[in-house]
């Protein structure tokens, strides 16, 4: 029987999910606010069990004991104080069991809410804290988790009372609000400063409770730079509102989950929920997120040291006339066809057709994009190579396969004349009409440009000789309007020395924007084409707005398009917009990338030629 990691080796390990709410989950269970919610472990275990294992089967891989405000001072209101033991035991027993039968590690921590009315002087605040701790301990926590601490005092004082119990790890987590400041008004950067000298540092920090997910996401953006050690991000449900006396939450566990993967993306080590949330927000963000925890923590294995010998590659300008003219510094303008769901591709082989008429250079084939179904994007592209002439751009993504699969497909790309590669990590399953489909994510994107650079060096994954080698042209992802911009620029200084040659930027609606990203990835020699969406109408650019990841639409694009009412004069909108842009850009882009709205060819080749849409 393996051991189980410490919860601190399992923190460093991915992105972990907390558990939701306690409170919410025992009112939704017809409990009143007038009992005592913490001594329900006693008088009505099989709920908080039943509780326990709702988030446990949701995928939760931290359970939260039912002792929020087990202290023995706040027990006392209830007639009892001298239960605390009991209480907190019977709560540790409950949470402990349903951990213990899952069939993955699943922890346990030992919740400890803010004093607040009960408070005595320090001396007894901090007896109170451990006396509470030491039973924790006895029963049977994995760790501590201060939760909801309202200001630094408060957080001070956990930190002073563990520094008796040097051997317990815990958690210091704030409560923050849509301004990322307390309640009393401090600000993040006060909340989670260093310690002062002689105080124990946390395993890791928090932040919960206070906002909703969109509210809370300045004050991670601010915390991830502030903490030397792993950040819990654990919002409520939003704000909630009274309906019948009841306080009812609005955010749908899918968007709850979204922000989940912001979090993530900004360098949140674990996620979990807090006020308003269920097992069904959970469950969603377990689907979201973990695929995405996969694909950050596994590098490509070394080969053995008995490989082949890695040969030159094919000079860049020889592998397609794609290549050629990035090589030459000459304009390249492809247009994004996206597959069929069926597998009819007549229609889109006839509007590539009119796309190599027109002069435009290649067609970009997306691989399931928001993690749609569609006919394979290597069928579809060899087709368009062979019956339309022209040559594609396949965008290649680390969803769907694993490493040997991945691998299989490329060298099917070198069969079949397939040279042009845009590698991109992929959307999760969560995201598509298929939430429950398993996301693989063996690698990421910076993963899968070294597997191609070696193939092109003629050693495979494994360290085997490939003749001949293959000659992909290597093409990533790049989005200049991310909201973590240290963290994107760091990826594709990842990419570029993984071996990435190309670029192809997120749509950009901001040209500005664009323009101070060039500026400040100006070392890295290599083209970088401009991403264009022509907005074919208000409700195409809501939706782009709202519900795209990676898109960032500017007011000012969205009250342009609402200024014309008829979808004509939109669409006509949609394309000033896009020309506008391209224009604004165009000397300092090696070229674009125009998408076709809905399918439509010409509204793209509108973009391209000029031409009226």
């Amino acid at each position: 029987m393996s051991v189980r990691p410490s919860f601190v080796e399992f923190l460093q390990k991915g992105v972990v999910v907390f558990d939701g709410p306690m409170g919410t989950e025992i009112y939704r269970h017809h409990v009143f606010t007038n009992r005592c919610f913490d001594e329900l472990a006693l008088s009505e275990p099989k709920l908080i069990r039943r509780i326990h294992k709702d988030y446990c089967d949701a995928g939760a891989e931290v359970l939260t004991t039912n002792t929020f405000g087990a202290n023995r001072t706040r027990l006392e209101k209830y007639g009892l104080g001298e239960r605390f033991e009991a209480v907190i035991r019977a709560a540790v027993r409950l949470a402990r069991e349903t951990a213990d039968q899952a069939d993955r590690p699943v922890y346990v921590a030992g919740s400890i809410g803010p004093l607040g009315a009960t408070a005595r002087d320090e001396e007894g605040n901090r007896l109170l804290i451990l006396e509470q701790v030491d039973v924790m301990a006895d029963a049977g926590v994995d760790f501590i988790l201060f939760e909801t601490q309202p200001h630094r005092a408060a957080l001070e004082l956990c930190a002073q009372a563990m520094r008796e119990r040097p051997s317990i790890p815990f958690v210091l987590s704030a409560a923050v609000y849509e301004d990322g400041e307390s309640a009393s008004g401090e600000t993040v950067e006060r909340l989670l400063a260093p310690l002062p000298d002689g105080l124990p540092e946390p395993m890791a920090w928090g932040l919960n409770c206070g906002s909703g997910p969109h509210g809370m996401l300045s004050a991670v953006d601010r915390a991830v730079k502030l903490v030397r050690r792993p950040l819990i991000v654990q919002p409520n449900a939003g704000t909630p509102k009274e309906v019948e006396n009841r306080l009812i939450y609005y955010c749908s566990p899918e968007y709850f989950a979204e922000y989940g993967k912001r979090y993530v993306q900004l360098g949140a080590a674990a996620v979990g929920g807090c006020c308003g949330t269920t097992p069904e927000h959970i469950r969603a963000l377990c689907e979201t997120i973990k695929p995405l925890t996969r694909a950050r923590t596994k590098p490509i294995p070394v080969a053995s040291t008995e490989q082949a010998e890695l040969k030159p590659p094919l000079p860049l300008a020889e592998r397609s006339r794609f290549a050629s003219r990035l090589a030459h510094r000459r304009w390249v303008a492809s247009v994004e066809l996206v597959p069929p769901r069926g597998y009819n591709l007549e229609d889109i082989v006839a509007k590539s057709r009119l796309l190599h008429r027109h002069g435009v250079d290649a067609v970009n084939i997306p691989d399931g994009p928001r993690a749609s179904s569609r006919i394979s994007p290597l069928i579809t592209a060899d087709r368009i190579q062979r019956e339309a002439m022209i040559e594609v751009i396949l965008h290649f993504c680390c969803r769907d396969r694993n490493l040997i699969g991945m691998q299989a497909d490329l060298l099917a790309c070198a069969a079949c004349g397939i040279r042009n590669i845009l590698f991109v990590t992929g959307d999760p399953p969560k995201l598509g009409n298929y939430p429950h489909a398993t996301g693989v994510f063996d690698t990421d994107s910076i993963g899968m440009v070294r597997v191609q650079k070696r193939l092109n060096q003629g050693v495979d994954l494994g360290g085997q000789s490939i003749e001949p080698a293959t000659a992909a042209v290597i093409g990533v992802g790049l989005d200049p309007t991310a909201l973590d911009q240290a963290r994107e620029l760091d990826r594709f200084r990842q990419k570029v020395e993984a071996g990435a040659e190309f670029a192809v930027t997120q749509p950009v609606f901001d040209p500005d924007a664009l323009l101070r990203f060039l500026d400040r990835v100006r070392q890295y020699d290599i083209p970088i084409i401009a991403g264009i969406w022509p907005l074919a109408s208000l409700k195409n650019a809501t939706f782009m707005k709202n519900e795209v990841p990676g898109v960032v639409i500017p007011d000012w694009v969205m009250d342009k398009m609402a200024s014309v009412s008829s979808r004509d004069d939109q669409l006509k909108m949609g394309v000033e917009i896009a020309r506008q842009a391209v224009e604004r850009v165009r000397d300092r882009v090696a070229g674009i990338q125009v998408s076709a709205p809905f399918g439509k060819a010409e509204i793209a080749l509108a973009v391209i030629d000029g031409t009226a849409p």
